[in-house]
């Protein structure tokens, strides 16, 4: 981890079992990071602009949003972080069953950071968690 304060991360995910899996890893590969889970795009919205029950939320330092969600879809919600001034640089990483191509391509032209194909089998999803951490808080600088 960076040598700075407690790094936040953002779970926007509507399946119970993939954010538990993704809880999981994380806690396994570094018990300091912090997760906030939100199970939809509406919800995820209100926690990053600190509405309502999410006045006191976190501000995270990354984000990891699911394309197919409810009320507002990752697509919206992608949208709204990356036309936001407050809110644009932090890093997005698509995590989704969809590999398709229109999918992609829209995921980056909104400007996600990266785009993951969620694995099958639950060894190969903690796997790409644990990769994907290690990437965005061992290998990369996050803006401060």
């Amino acid at each position: 981890m960076n040598d700075r304060r407690r790094i936040e991360i953002l779970l926007v995910e509507d399946s119970p079992a993939d954010a538990r899996l993704t809880d999981l890893a994380i806690k396994d590969s570094d018990a300091s990071i912090g997760l906030s889970i939100i199970k939809d795009g509406e919800e995820a919205l209100a926690f990053l602009h600190k509405k309502g029950q999410y006045t006191d939320s976190p501000s995270p330092d990354f984000i990891i949003l699911d394309l197919n969600l409810q009320k507002r879809d990752g697509r919206e919600v992608l949208a709204v972080i990356k036309g936001d001034e407050k809110l644009k640089h932090i890093p997005v990483a698509i995590l989704t069953t969809s590999d398709d191509e229109t999918d992609i391509m829209d995921s980056y032209r909104m400007h996600a950071n990266c785009y993951l194909i969620k694995p099958v089998g639950v060894d190969r999803f903690i796997e790409m968690i644990k990769f994907t951490t290690a990437f965005w808080f061992k290998t990369a600088k996050l803006p401060s």
